[in-house]
């Protein structure tokens, strides 16, 4: 079993230097970033886990630049978005971003691909909220046209390109390798979809898909839907370790009280990381 982290790294917090020298010198598997361009300020869309946003969703650093320096001063920890909101950038942009920094790293990144859950923020980028799903699926089919091995055509509402045009070409390193090592995909259901937002493998589960069951990540056991469960299910009573493990960064860095200080401070998550790392050891033993 490999453990890893994910982390809101701003400009409050640890740096992504710090935090991948750390990572990578006590064992971990490695690090995964989310992302948020920005949060509008007249937001209505409710976060998702109730409440207020927690700030660090408006301080969010660029996940490529982030895991860009991470992959500068490691060699082995893997690299991963978690995750990238594709509705929300330019395809051929982000297929060279991701072809530049698996290049870069050695092969290191993993791309989780995601349809978000803000509608002002995508409505800012002009999505369209009830088609986002077909969005992300065509501009992952044009983004997978540019990562062949050898430049081919591509025809959809994101773009078209072949042997006339002067966009045909390929996107760098990629090449040959998505087909086996597929983007992880994660969502979750909304009031304007009447299915899971998760039709292809989820940030949980790899090998989920179409009629999959839905499986506690932690005790394995299933549950009512085909998405992999992001946290224990409810019939997981006792959490087993793995969920320990995970509980022991859940926080890190926070200070209670109204108007609180930012998630992910150095020491809190140094600290986090000192009482994950045992098991971190005995499952590499």
């Amino acid at each position: 079993m490999r453990i890893a982290v994910t982390i809101f790294l701003t400009d409050e917090t640890i740096t992504p230097v710090r935090l991948a020298r750390e990572l990578e010198r006590r064992g971990f598997a490695g690090v995964y970033l989310p992302e948020h361009t920005h949060i509008p300020v007249d937001r209505t869309t409710p976060y998702p886990a109730g409440g207020e946003l927690p700030r660090e969703y408006g301080r969010t650093l660029d996940p490529f630049v982030a895991l860009g320096q991470a992959a500068a001063v490691t060699e082995r920890l893997g690299l991963g978005t978690g995750i990238t909101l594709v509705a929300q950038h330019d395809p051929i942009d982000l297929a060279k971003q991701a072809a530049t920094l698996d290049h870069l790293s050695g092969g290191r990144l993993t791309l989780g691909l995601g349809y978000g859950w803000n509608v002002e923020e995508a409505a800012d980028h002009g999505v369209e909220w009830r088609t986002r799903r077909e969005l992300v699926r065509d501009r992952m089919g044009l983004m997978r046209a540019l990562w062949a091995e050898e430049p081919m055509a591509y025809e959809g509402s994101s773009g078209a390109f072949g042997p006339a045009s002067r966009t045909r070409s390929r996107c760098g390193s990629r090449a040959g390798r998505w087909p086996d090592r597929a983007p992880w995909s994660a969502g979750r259901r909304d009031r304007s979809c009447s299915r899971t937002s998760a039709s292809t493998p989820t940030a949980g589960c790899r090998s989920a898909g179409a009629g999959s069951p839905r499986r506690c990540r932690y005790c394995g056991r299933p549950g009512p839907t085909r998405a992999a469960s992001p946290a224990p299910s409810r019939s997981c009573r006792t959490p087993c370790v793995p969920a320990r493990k995970a509980g022991a960064l859940r926080g890190a860095g926070r200070r209670g009280g109204r108007g609180a200080a930012p998630v992910g401070g150095e020491a809190g998550v140094l600290r986090a990381l000192d009482e994950v790392q045992p098991f971190v050891a005995a499952d590499g033993a």
